[in-house]
């Protein structure tokens, strides 16, 4: 089969590959654009896996980016149900699943993240599920919907799901490693809150639980064992333990890998590689605003933004990519989280309102610097948090002026 000559190689089919063409486009691009994705469906947007599209309250076409019909009006080539097998950066050349090779000029690798699976006896049962596309948001719902479920993890996944799940009738139990749910990245203070959200709605919480195996009867899972003792029966069980960047196309075409195992790019997401340009999942890059360290981020407003910045990158316009992390999360319609940052550490936080009434913002200091901003009914503080994260500037004394309501953040 004869090279195929490609302008731009997207390749994956998520949003940072999808936020990267309609870039192109928008930003003036000629030529050819692929995308290359391994999905069935066309890119879509994947936070509704957990939430409302697991909920049944929307339907598959509508958590689509952008329908069929946008592709060939953008004059964007998507490939569904495809790989790229082998990635020859020197060449520039990539062989595909459905046996074609492309050359390119300038190519994105934006393969995201896999489920990071756990190794426990009886994970072969069945009912058991991983969640990170909508074909497993299809399984779990069929399974899960109005039974008693077992979710083990205490983090966005696993919380979000028994959100959900609960809303279908089901009895949920979290089953996790941390004493509270979303305490890893936001400490126990909120954890509390976030405890306190769930049980009124029926959901049990097990802190400090170590999963020891899974039983069941004629194949299908019955029972979560912990370490301690405890038991839970289960008539599904959904594992929310995290993901890893999946680099095995990065790896095999010998592009260096960073300290949290993503692709090393740099503060413009640029790899090694010459017309090469990584994004979303797993792109660790030089963060600006983390005094550059090396971060690597998973979310879906982060990929879009890269996508977006790669695109212009590619198109000659290679600026510091600077844009402050933004992260959301919604437990149905109880409670719904926004979060800049993350903090990997910090030794203060300050209150700006009242958890006790569920609209707070809580600011992570480090050395009275802002480091990352938790707001629960309180938006409107974000943009004054996000200044001051990218600045990075010690506030000294100013700092308790945080929590006071009567002091406006744009004055500290």
């Amino acid at each position: 089969m004869a090279l195929r000559e490609i302008d731009f190689l997207l390749i994956g089919g998520g949003l940072a590959a999808a936020s990267c063409a309609e870039a192109l486009r928008r930003e003036g691009a000629e030529g050819q654009i692929l995308l290359v994705g391994r999905e069935p469906d066309l890119p879509y947007d994947r936070p509704p896996c957990s939430k409302a599209y697991l909920q049944g309250r929307q339907a598959r076409h509508e958590v689509l980016l952008h329908p069929a019909e946008w592709y060939a009006e953008q004059e964007i080539e998507p490939c569904t149900r495809v790989s790229v097998m082998q990635l020859d950066p020197a060449a520039r050349t990539a062989r595909l699943s459905d046996g074609s090779e492309v050359r390119y000029e300038r190519a994105l690798l934006a393969t995201g993240a896999n489920v990071r699976r756990l190794p426990a006896a009886g994970a072969q049962l069945e009912c058991i599920h991983y969640l990170r596309t909508l074909a497993n948001a299809d399984a779990i719902r069929q399974d899960a919907a109005g039974k008693r479920v077992v979710l083990i993890g205490g983090s966005y996944i696993a919380c979000e799901v028994a959100a959900s799940l609960a809303e279908l009738g089901s009895s949920c139990a979290l089953v996790m490693l941390e004493r509270e749910p979303l305490s890893g990245g936001f400490g126990e203070r909120a954890g509390r809150f976030f405890r306190q959200v769930l049980e009124d709605h029926g959901i049990q919480l097990h802190g400090e639980q170590r999963l020891e195996r899974l039983e069941g009867a004629d194949g299908r899972v019955t029972r979560v064992v912990c370490e301690s003792g405890l038991t839970l029966e289960a008539d599904a069980v959904v594992l929310g333990t995290g993901a890893l960047p999946d680099v095995t196309l990065a790896r095999a075409a010998g592009l260096a890998l960073g300290e949290s195992g993503g692709v090393r790019v740099d503060e413009r997401l640029a790899t090694e590689a010459p017309g090469l340009w990584a994004a979303g999942d797993i792109a660790e890059y030089r963060s600006v605003v983390h005094d550059g360290r090396p971060i690597r981020i998973e979310h879906w407003d982060v990929a879009h933004n890269q996508g977006r910045h790669a695109a212009r990158a590619m198109l000659g316009r290679a600026e510091a990519y600077d844009v402050v992390p933004y992260f959301f999360s919604d437990l149905s319609d109880w409670a719904s989280l926004e979060y800049l940052g993350p903090a990997r550490e910090w030794d203060a936080e300050v209150v700006r309102g009242s958890l006790e009434q569920g609209e707070f913002t809580i600011f992570y200091l480090q050395d009275t610097r802002v480091r990352a901003a938790l707001s629960v009914g309180r938006s409107e503080d974000l943009q004054e948090a996000r200044r001051m994260i990218a600045a990075g500037e010690p506030l000294g004394e100013r700092a308790r002026l945080l929590g006071d309501l009567s002091t406006e953040l744009d004055g500290i």
